[in-house]
């Protein structure tokens, strides 16, 4: 039922396991749901005794539930009548995105849907954020990238090739990846090969396949090449990652500054960051006005656009913003290209 890694315990199936029904068919919509004769107790008392059990064999562990139907409690300690979970998964984001990548027209984005399916989790419950998973780089399914780029990852992703609709994958899935990990949990997760968009799938030894073991791998060697962009990807990876650890991001909620939905931008702060997002297609935006909780002088500090990523360097990098009150509003004015995410932050 759990299995070992890197000092964690991770529960796969927790919903199976909770509702005698294994939650299939069950629609989640009010609290009725979660506790009615379907309700597994002898269950929900295994697992409370696992957590037990493994904190006392290691202080240090983390547990991680695998719970598609949002079990209240489930990630609050046993002594506040929860089931003790430090983590659960957010496993509706990753639906998100391939909803909205396969329904709908990066036009129609809506941005309100968006800030709610990424920030609406009960207080004190910790969410592991993650927009893809393991999941979509089986073979069957499709990664992000995949369903960005289609057949065009197999004849354009060399640096000596220009498409527009590369182009378009590599800006909405560093936009994607940027948002998830700020906004949707108090953690993030990623599967191994898909930072860099991992361009085949994986397919272990199998009858249906001849016990071929040609898929059962992750090609390495594709990030690491200076001729082909998925190093761009892979290095936008590693500075996301940097800024997440260099605040203590996770430890402060989210707060939204704006939301422009007919000009598809987004606006918030996060342990004292500013996130701009400008998910239109098209249309970049002069002068455009960001709210922020103070006056002072703010700076870009990372950026989806910026040319080591595979960008355009429509975001200035060394230019300082003066943040002035006006009507009560601390704000200051900046330039939002067309599909592309930046951070700033307070530098005095």
């Amino acid at each position: 039922m759990c299995e070992y890694r890197f000092d964690g315990f991770r529960f796969d199936g927790v919903t199976s396991m909770i509702y005698k029904d294994h939650g299939l068919g069950t629609a989640f919509t009010d609290y009725s749901k979660y506790f009615s004769l379907n309700t597994d107790t002898e269950a929900l008392t295994y697992l409370q005794l696992a957590n037990e059990l493994i904190r006392e064999v290691n202080p240090n562990a983390l547990t991680i539930a695998e719970d598609m139907s949002a079990m209240p409690g489930m990630c609050l300690p046993i002594k506040d009548g929860g089931i003790g979970f430090d983590y659960r998964l957010a496993m509706g984001l990753p639906d998100l995105w391939i909803k909205l990548i396969k329904e709908s027209r990066d036009e129609d984005w809506n941005m309100w849907h968006i800030w709610h399916e990424l920030t609406s989790r009960r207080p004190q419950e910790k969410y592991i954020a993650y927009a893809e998973s393991h999941d979509q780089a089986l073979v069957g399914d499709k990664t992000i990238i995949f369903r960005l780029c289609d057949s065009e990852m197999y004849s354009s992703m060399s640096k000596l090739t220009q498409s527009h609709i590369i182009d378009r994958g590599i800006a909405l899935h560093k936009m994607i990846r940027l948002i998830t990990l700020t906004l949707g949990g108090e953690g993030y997760l990623n599967f191994m090969g898909n930072e860099f968009g991992h361009p085949e799938w994986i397919d272990f030894p199998r009858e249906g396949n001849g016990w071929s073991y040609f898929y059962c791998r992750r090609q390495w060697h594709l990030a690491d090449d200076p001729l082909l962009k998925y190093g761009w990807l892979n290095d936008f990876d590693k500075a996301m990652l940097a800024l997440a650890k260099s605040r203590p991001l996770f430890e402060k909620p989210p707060v939204s500054l704006f939301i422009d939905e007919q000009k598809q931008v987004l606006v918030y702060e996060r342990a004292g960051l500013i996130f701009v997002f400008n998910f239109h297609p098209t249309n970049s935006y002069e002068n455009y006005t960001v709210p922020v909780p103070t006056s002072g002088k703010y700076q870009a500090i990372l950026s989806t656009d910026e040319e080591r990523f595979g960008g355009y360097n429509r975001v200035s990098m060394d230019y300082v913003y003066t943040a002035k009150k006006k009507n009560g509003v601390s704000q200051f004015s900046i330039y939002a290209p067309s599909r592309c995410a930046f951070c700033l932050k307070k530098v005095r």
